[in-house]
């Protein structure tokens, strides 16, 4: 008997999909999106609308509109990033069909390939459609979002027809008619965003000018038309068609059999918010009148690409082809493609969802914490220009503390715009059709992410301007918030952080209290601990003159710094059988009968409205959505966590965090993309078999759709990121502390070799390689002085141009 025939490996840096599924087109128009970090733009269909199976998506970089709704009689208001104009569309029709491909059901796709080349950042579409006449026309397009060029975008559409000859009609349109409707759970809300306040359909070019209706944005957008017949340029008959809101042009040739027809759609966008932007709509004609052909700009598009597939060099070789380096680079492609170089003067934060969709309003959260580890050892620039949204909105976080009597800086759980709350104040239960209090803004961890990342920022990069100008007036002032907030309690003798929510989520409330939020989270007390003594390091850091001049300004005194350092010391941690609660009273809930719910409930990742829906609530139970405590050990070295817990005054043994790993894992239902990532980075140590698990979980979050339905709605950037950083930090034990680069590698069993390349202050070439047996370290030659490396305990220096190899 033959053996059966092994499929052939997947190609590495390709995405394809073969056939079209209705059911399916939501998730691969999210996982098939091109951007440039300016705009990324879905890959739906150019014939497409907004239909319930299809949403041809574009979205800007941090461009947000504010509109209210009405829910139930209550006045509800959002910030939301807007869907803007759609540049893609263009439909035919061969012979004497009327009705237009995508919107005569006669119309049929016979087959199709949809293929994203990760390496070019071009995604190609190949279709064979049949109209009701039986009538084939061969369909090839190919589009891409130019990183060369950051406000151009290029559609090449080649029509062949089969079967028939005749006229062939084309029709090229721009559609500022979008709304927001790509989240079924917001379609109560207001979606319509967009007001179209001009538009043109000159054979030169389509215009489309559009308005903000709740902020001051205006966008530009226009398209030129090129077409080829046979690769000769033509000069093809045509005529305008132009409704409201979407002008077009309608293109007609005499086709034969055999013949293609190539048109190039290349789009101009621009907005009043762009830097050095006038008037957009005369900048974006403008543009296109300098803008080459589709072929010059793919040329350098490719180029661009090439040059930062080189910074996010990252090589692995596994024990089997099982597509992890496919998925890899894919999270690379995205998490590179969502903010860029040319995001960093826009003013725009590290979306949880991309500018890939809706889901979570385009808002940012806490995700930059999983991004920026990747970022500061790649691009630091981006890093920065993350950290400065920061800074910017700084003055807004602290009016926020401020308004509840507190001084210092307290950052939102969802930010947008201007930096304000953004989380909503209800939210929808979609399996009870309920709508429910939100509490997330409790979420105040956020803050202290902030700080986190400041400093990990200026650990990686050694950028003490950065830490002068922004960095360090953050971090105090974060520092100041959880100072002032941290309440001393005679009883415990410890200081208290009442009225929060973990990085848990589920826990919102105490079952027993008329109050919401829950006290004492471990994740919260133990990082606020560790800000308050980062951010006198920072100051430290600083120049004295400097170090003088900020403490003056923001009035802080030898007496705060004093409570600072006495908080740091005393904060409550509670423990339980063991190990720390993940809240005060933790251990007063009930255990869940998890047999039960998993037989019921195989996919259980929502518990939270499981239970709503059955008239119970999760806040009742030792549940958790994603990791918690074992943030912690995300974050910190088990080591540096124990030194944490014992400077705080608790015991922390070694077999502590073991014992702490397997209570939580056991109670974890991984609601989150981002608990994948936590839990394979925290076992890494002691189960690398398990680890791999869940690394592979979290490589297939978006790929397999884990969240069901939730990738349609944008990718998510923080998982994409973490399984990178996986491979570039954690299974290389690599950190970066005191001035040193430190190297601890453990590869799971799966992963035969690693090698990434590494931008270390300021030294662009740092290369790490490691297998089973050693790890090499090498520095490019002719950049500044040496590098310090840690390893085993031991620090040696390695000069531009020199390597080291060390035995594991």
């Amino acid at each position: 008997m033959s053996r059966p025939r092994r499929p052939p490996p997947q190609d590495p840096w390709t995405l394809a999909f073969q056939g079209y599924e209705a059911q399916d087109e939501g998730r691969r128009e999210a996982l098939c999106a091109v951007g440039n970090g300016y705009l990324v733009t879905r890959g739906a269909a150019p014939e497409s609308r907004a239909d319930g199976i299809h949403y041809p998506g574009t979205y800007l970089a941090g461009r947000y509109d504010r509109v209210v709704s009405t829910i139930d009689g209550r006045r509800v208001e959002n910030e939301d990033l807007i869907n803007c104009p759609n540049w893609l569309p263009i439909t035919f029709r061969a012979g004497g069909a009327t009705g237009w491909f995508g919107e005569d059901s006669s119309t049929r796709i016979v087959s199709q390939r949809l293929e994203l080349d990760l390496r070019r950042g071009v995604l190609t579409r190949d279709a064979l459609v049949v109209d009701a006449a039986g009538l084939r026309t061969r369909l090839r397009q190919r589009r891409f979002v130019s990183l060369a060029e950051p406000h151009i975008a290029a559609l090449e559409t080649v029509l062949t027809p089969e079967n028939c000859s005749g006229p062939l009609h084309v029709r090229a349109a721009l559609d500022g008619t979008v709304a927001n409707t790509g989240v079924a759970r917001y379609r109560d809300l207001v979606g319509r965003h967009l007001t179209p306040t001009g538009q043109g359909c000159e054979k030169e070019a389509l215009w489309l000018c559009v308005h903000a209706l709740g902020s001051p944005l205006h966008i530009a957008v226009a398209a030129r038309i090129d077409l080829r017949l046979d690769a000769a340029t033509v000069d093809v008959e045509s005529e305008p068609e132009s409704l409201p809101g979407r002008p077009g042009r309608i293109f007609t040739v005499e086709a034969v059999a055999g013949q293609s027809l190539n048109m190039d759609k290349t789009v101009a966008v621009y907005t009043s918010k762009d830097p050095a932007v006038g008037d957009p709509r005369t900048t974006a004609l403008r543009a296109l009148s300098r803008t080459g052909s589709f072929d010059t700009l793919l040329r350098d598009h490719v180029t661009r690409w090439e040059h930062l597939w080189r910074r996010f060099r990252t090589e692995a070789e596994f024990t089997d082809r099982a597509g992890e380096d496919n998925t890899l680079h894919l999270h690379l492609f995205h998490t590179a493609q969502t903010y860029s170089e040319h995001t960093v003067d826009l003013d725009a934060g590290m979306p949880a969802r991309g500018w890939h969709g809706e889901g979570y309003r385009g808002h940012v959260f806490w995700d930059e914490l999983f991004v920026l580890q990747t970022l500061n050892l790649r691009t630091p620039q981006i890093s920065r220009a993350v950290l400065r949204y920061r800074y910017r909105r700084l003055d807004a976080a602290r009016q926020a503390a401020a308004d509840i009597g507190v001084r210092g800086a307290m950052y939102p759980w969802q930010s947008a715009a201007d930096g304000t709350e953004q989380a909503p104040s209800t939210h929808l239960n979609p399996m009870s059709g309920r709508w429910l209090s939100d509490r997330t803004h409790l979420q105040r961890h956020v803050g202290l992410a902030v700080a986190y990342n400041t400093w990990q920022y200026y650990q990686a990069t050694g950028d003490v301007d950065f830490l002068d100008t922004s960095g360090a007036e953050m971090l105090l002032e974060i520092a100041r918030f959880w100072g002032n907030t941290a309440r001393y309690d005679p009883a415990l003798e410890r200081y208290r952080i009442r009225g929060v929510m973990g990085p848990d989520e589920y826990h919102d409330a105490y079952p027993w209290a008329d109050r919401p939020g829950i006290d004492d989270n471990t994740y919260t007390n133990v990082l606020a601990a560790w800000v308050l003594s980062r951010a006198l390091d920072a100051l430290d850091a600083l120049p004295g003159y400097r170090r003088d001049e900020l403490t003056e300004r923001l009035d802080l005194t030898h007496d705060e710094f004093d409570r600072w350092r006495t908080v740091a010391r005393r904060l409550h941690v509670p423990f339980h059988d063991g190990v720390p609660s993940q809240f005060a009273g933790y251990e007063r809930l009930a255990e869940l009968d998890w047999p039960r719910y998993r037989r019921r409930y195989p996919n259980n990742r929502r518990l939270d409205r499981i239970l709503e829906a059955e008239g119970d609530s999760v806040n009742r139970y030792k549940a958790s959505k994603q990791a918690d405590v074992l943030m912690l050990y995300y974050l910190f070295p088990a080591r540096e966590i124990r030194g944490l817990l014992r400077s705080l005054g608790y015991p922390a043994a070694h077999e502590m965090t073991q014992r702490t790993v397997e209570y939580y894992r056991a109670r974890t239902v991984h609601g989150s993309t981002l608990s994948s990532v936590v839990h394979a980075w925290v076992l890494a140590r002691t189960d690398r078999r398990r680890s791999w698990r869940f690394f592979r979980d979290a490589l297939g979050g978006d790929v397999h759709d884990v969240q069901g339905g939730t990738t349609a709605e944008g990718i998510h950037l923080g998982a994409m990121a973490g399984t990178v950083d996986l491979m570039q930090r954690c299974y290389t034990g690599l950190d970066t502390r005191g001035d040193v680069l430190w190297l601890d590698p453990r590869l799971p069993a799966r992963l035969r070799r690693l090698e990434v390349e590494l931008r270390y202050r300021g030294h662009w070439g740092v290369m790490v390689e490691v297998d089973r047996r050693e790890v090499t370290v090498s520095l490019r030659p002719g950049q500044g002085g040496p590098v310090p490396i840690g390893f085993r305990g031991a620090v040696v220096e390695i000069p531009p141009g020199g390597s080291r190899t060390f035995t594991l």
